[in-house]
Formats: C-alpha cells, sequence, structure tokens
C-alpha cells in the first residue's frame, strides 16, 4: 500500500538560510505518527510546506502515491489534510455549529443556510466521538478540550484523511487530555491519519504508532514507538549518542547551596497549573540560576509565575524576604523583577515604535513627573544603553522594526536593565542572534551580575547554561526535579540528568 504522505529531500530557506534540508517524512494510512525535534528543529517549517503556506525549494511530496504541489491550505483542506494549531482557528462568539460547517454551509433555495441541516450535521460528527453538547450554543461557552474536538469535528467533516495536530494537549488537564486520546484513537479505526506534534514524550508511548525526529532542518531517525525509548528519542533530539547519557551521575534536587550574597527570589513548590505542579528555586544576589529541560518541561511557565503573569495555585513566592507572589507584572516591576520574554516579536519589540521609544517603556513611570515626561533624562539614558550594549542604529528614534534580531534584542534587555531591577529573568536571551551579538549580551549579563543582581536563565542551548549559569535547576514535566553546581557541570552531566529522569532511574549518586 502507498503511504498516505511521502516527503523526501524537502528544502527550504529563508533569506538564504537553511530552515530544511534534505528533510523526509513519510506517514501510511490509518497511523498516529509523532513529530518531534527542539525549538527550531524544522518541524512547523516541514509542516507548512506540507500544508500549503510555503513553497519548497525543492524535494518532492507524494499524496496516496500521486505528485502533490500544494500552493495554499485552502487546496490542502481540499486534498483532505486539515491542521489543529495549538492557538485554535475557531470563533468563540459563533455557535458549535457554524465553526463546524463555516465556509461549507448548507444552503436551502439556492442562498439561504439551511440551519437545521446544518445543527443535523453537526451533531452527527459530534456524536462519532461520543460528544452530545448543545450545538447551538456559542463555542466559547465550552472547555478549552470541548473546543479542541469541536476543531477535530469540523476536519472529520471535511473527510480529512490527515490530520496534524500540533500541541493539542498544551492547555488540557488530565482528564481532558484521555478524552483527546480516545478521539485519537477513533480517528485510528476510522482509517484517518493523524501526524501528532508534541514536546511531552510519554504522549507518545499511549496513541502513536511511529515516531520522527527532527534536528536543524534534517530528519535524524523514523521509529517504532513501542520499539524505542525516551533515551533513545532524547538522543535523537539533542544529537547525542544514548550510550554517553546512560551513565549515573547527581542528585535528586534538594534545595539551593549556600551562597554569597542575600536571598532575593525564593519559589517553594509553586504550581499554577497542569504545566507547572511543583517548582523550587532560591536565587542570590550576584548569582545567575539556569532552569535547564527540554521544551514542555515547565521553564517558561516557571518564570511567568515569578513575573505575575500567571496565578500561583499553590505553594510560596517570596521577593526579598517577603512571602506574597507579584499580583501582576506591574506589582513585579515595582518590586524589582523584569521579565525578557522568549518570543522577541509577539511579547517583546513594538515594531513601529522606535528604538527609544521601545527601550524605555518599562522606565516611563520613573521617568514621568506630574504627567509629563523628561524626554531629555530619557534620551541620556537611551543614547547611554546604545553605547554600553554597543546596539547598531542609525539613530534613537529609527524604528526598530529595521534592526537586526541581534540588536532588536539588545534593546529589549536594555529595556530591563533600565529600570533597575535586582531581580532579572531571562527566557532565551541570545535566541535568534548571531554569534558575535550573543557573546555581547552573555558578556554583559554576566558584568550586570557582578554588581550584585540575581538572573534567572532559561535557554535550550546547553552550553549557554553550562558556561553561564553558577547553578542549573533542571525541569522535568512541570517539576524541578534536580539541581546542579558549577564549578564541574558539563553538558553531559547535564544531558544525563535530563534522560535519567526521562527514563525514571531515579535517585543518583553524586559525581
Amino acid at each position: 500500500m502507498n503511504a498516505l504522505v511521502s516527503m523526501s529531500g524537502i528544502e527550504k530557506s529563508f533569506a538564504g538560510v537553511p530552515a530544511l534540508s534534505q528533510a523526509s517524512l513519510e506517514i501510511a494510512p490509518g497511523e498516529v505518527h509523532a513529530l518531534i525535534g527542539q525549538n527550531g528543529a524544522g518541524k512547523s517549517t516541514m509542516i507548512k510546506v506540507l500544508t500549503g503556506v510555503y513553497d519548497r525549494d525543492a524535494g518532492d511530496v507524494h499524496l496516496a502515491g500521486v505528485p502533490s504541489r500544494i500552493s495554499t491550505p485552502r487546496e490542502a483542506q481540499e486534498s483532505g489534510i486539515a491542521t489543529i494549531y495549538q492557538e485554535l482557528n475557531l470563533v468563540p462568539l459563533r455557535s458549535v455549529t457554524e465553526n463546524i460547517i463555516m465556509g461549507y454551509e448548507p444552503k436551502r433555495l439556492g442562498f439561504l443556510v439551511d440551519w437545521r441541516e446544518g445543527n443535523r450535521r453537526a451533531r452527527e460528527v459530534l456524536a462519532r466521538f461520543g460528544i452530545d453538547i448543545d450545538v447551538t450554543e456559542p463555542l466559547g461557552n465550552f472547555s478549552t478540550a470541548i473546543q479542541q474536538l469541536v476543531a477535530i469535528a469540523r476536519a472529520v467533516s471535511l473527510d480529512a484523511k490527515l490530520v496534524i495536530m500540533d500541541e493539542p494537549t498544551s492547555s488540557l488537564d488530565a482528564s481532558e487530555v484521555e478524552v483527546l486520546f480516545g478521539v485519537v484513537r477513533e480517528l485510528k479505526k476510522q482509517g484517518v491519519s493523524v501526524l501528532y506534534v508534541s514536546h511531552f514524550l510519554d504522549e507518545l508511548f499511549q496513541i502513536c504508532d511511529r515516531v520522527t525526529t527532527m534536528r536543524d532542518g534534517r530528519t535524524v531517525s523514523t521509529r517504532n514507538v513501542q520499539d524505542t525509548t525516551k533515551l533513545e528519542m532524547i538522543a535523537d533530539m539533542l544529537g547525542r549518542n544514548k550510550d554517553e547519557i546512560a551513565a549515573d551521575g547527581l542528585t535528586d534536587f534538594a534545595g539551593a547551596k549556600a551562597k554569597k550574597g542575600d536571598i532575593v527570589l525564593r519559589a517553594d513548590s509553586v504550581s499554577t497549573g497542569p504545566r507547572l505542579t511543583h517548582f523550587d528555586l532560591t536565587l542570590h544576589r550576584g548569582e545567575i540560576v539556569g532552569l535547564g529541560g527540554l521544551l514542555g518541561s515547565g521553564r517558561t511557565e516557571a518564570a511567568r509565575a515569578l513575573f505575575g503573569v500567571d496565578s500561583a495555585r499553590s505553594g510560596a513566592i517570596e521577593l526579598h524576604g517577603a512571602v506574597g507572589q507579584p499580583s501582576g507584572p506591574g506589582d513585579a516591576i515595582a518590586n524589582g523583577v523584569g521579565f525578557l520574554t522568549e518570543d522577541r516579536k509577539a511579547e517583546g519589540i513594538i515594531p513601529d515604535m522606535s528604538v527609544r521609544e521601545n527601550m524605555t517603556l518599562a522606565l516611563l513611570p520613573k521617568l514621568a513627573s506630574r504627567g509629563q515626561i523628561d524626554f531629555g533624562r530619557e534620551r541620556e539614558i537611551v543614547q547611554a544603553f546604545i553605547d554600553d550594549l554597543g546596539i547598531k542604529a542609525a539613530h534613537m528614534d529609527q524604528p526598530i522594526r529595521e534592526l537586526s534580531g541581534g540588536n532588536q534584542q539588545k534593546v529589549l534587555l536594555a529595556r530591563w536593565l533600565a529600570t533597575q531591577p535586582d531581580i532579572l529573568i531571562l527566557d532565551e536571551p541570545t535566541r535568534g542572534v548571531d554569534v558575535g551579538a550573543k557573546r555581547e549580551i552573555q558578556s554583559f549579563i554576566r558584568s550586570y551580575v557582578e554588581k550584585g543582581f540575581g538572573v534567572v536563565l532559561i535557554s535550550s542551548e546547553f552550553e549557554e547554561l553550562v558556561e553561564g549559569a553558577d547553578r542549573i535547576v533542571v525541569m522535568h514535566e512541570g517539576r524541578s526535579v534536580k539541581e546542579l553546581t558549577n564549578p564541574g557541570i558539563t553538558e553531559n552531566i547535564l544531558v544525563r540528568a535530563l534522560a535519567h529522569h526521562e527514563e525514571g532511574t531515579g535517585s543518583w549518586t553524586a559525581q
């Protein structure tokens, strides 16, 4: 039998930078196939090539054995490929029925929507998965899990042969995940293939048949899930030999070692939801504490809790010895906390505003007096950071969108340094910047810490954590599970910490 989807030799570059290089993927009819890899591995680009969002530069795509060149998402849908993104493309204020039949409404008299028939179709397709809800109710009245299932029902109603699910369980609790898994199994019974993208490796063993791993834009392995282990998956993702990360070492997390300088931040058993269930951390003045873990381990969720973006359901956070989580980002900033988010474009820069305006956004309350901003002082501060960080801009009033990624990141770093925080949380501070800018940012962070401030550093690059952090708290599935202390941490030791916990080997002996 021909594969339902066969992609081979796929090449895709952006501005001359390869995003995919000789990548491949094959999905069988009625198969649940996992696609995994670290950030930047090429998973999203591969899916967008398959679904017509991007046009490939080279390579072949076959659907059911027939050569294909899908050029738009609509063509992909008409070819039987439905994509359910992590951020659902649904309309909460519209009814369940409207979301299922949108764009394919049954008509009467040639132009009127036949709502009776539409409601019947919606109930019928939902019933295939054991879902009985009022389809005339607005979709937003239902839980995230139900909305996920409505998105799947829409795909099935369009006779999808392949359903692509991008991180489908990221916003679901344990009971909702089980419901989703039941639907995936039902799709498989009906002969529908599923491409399942997830960072949560435990899930793959419950519902997936095979797993393809990507790294640096290349396909590095395809394995039968039941014939492999999480250790082998991690080794594939990280480009390591599994035997090299199979040795014993280290101890379970037991709290921070004594450190010079006052404690400025402490988190004790903090939980914010299913993706952060037990987080412990202690940060002193004059040190960098790294958060290490695979994507989906809870690192960013921990940072959001410390900055007051997400409220803690249990546990305690102390700032400067005072118990009480920040009530929100404004409260965190007022208490000397800064937070550089991982998504520079979506949550960092304001593209049409100038370098100066972007840099001083968080500082404006301190620059204002009786409703008037001290623009002279503002320009002095901006120029000082442009000089100190080596920001390359024509002038401070240049739109930030015109700067390179590295210089944009320096502006965002300066935004928080300008507030003179005692605690700086950095989530992927050097992602997407060139080597020169990366070294400059790392050097500036270290000089900042040497002045007595504390930094929480999140990075997917193990080398950055090993070289830059005084201690590393290892996270796994929303929990802080181990702590490593420099000097003495190596990349292999950090990888072993991650891999051993994935394999559930229990406590270890320190090396």
